[in-house]
């Protein structure tokens, strides 16, 4: 499990999101071909408007991945009421592939945090079969918990989150 230095601990993705897990593939997402994803680093929204490539290090060519990105700040981390916010998913992702590979089932919407510092968070869940994963009914008051119980996705098998909040004018500088 999980240790409590953790920063999916620390930042409450674990708890707010998904239950403790044990990470067991490598996931590395990347925006513009340059800007990595690291856990609790800020990325500017005027940065993650196109969707990143996700590469997946792990399984071999018959394991087949859901990608979830999801925001559980809506509408501001003090009071997250409509929490989740579906940004992204991709299901059938070959393993040791990208999210290229995959079947995008929820097109990528960019992040627009309006209130306080939201955090982008990017699950990565082993799929039992190809094509059994099934859309969800909305974006909004999006589970994850659930969407991967109805899917029988289990636990995550690895997970990363980047922060953002809304850019003034002079932030885009």
């Amino acid at each position: 499990m999980a240790r409590m230095s953790d920063p999916l601990i620390v930042s409450r993705v674990i708890g707010d999101v998904v239950d403790s897990f044990c990470s067991t593939v490598k996931m590395t997402v990347t925006y513009n071909s340059n800007k990595q994803v690291y856990n609790g680093h800020e990325l500017f929204p005027s940065v993650v408007t196109i969707k990143p490539k996700i590469e997946v290090e792990g399984g071999d060519m018959r394991s087949f991945f859901t990608l979830i990105m999801t925001d559980p700040d809506v509408p501001g981390p003090s009071d997250p009421y409509l929490r989740e916010h579906l940004h992204w998913i991709v299901t059938d992702i070959p393993g040791t592939t990208d999210s290229t590979f995959g079947r995008e089932m929820v097109n990528y919407e960019m992040p627009r945090p309006n209130i306080g510092i939201h955090r982008f968070v990017f699950l990565l869940f082993k799929q039992k079969r190809r094509q059994t994963v099934s859309p969800p009914s909305s974006r909004d008051r999006f589970s994850t918990r659930n969407f991967a119980e109805e899917n029988e996705l289990g636990l995550p098998v690895a997970a990363v989150f980047f922060n953002a909040q809304r850019e003034t004018a002079a932030r885009k500088r």
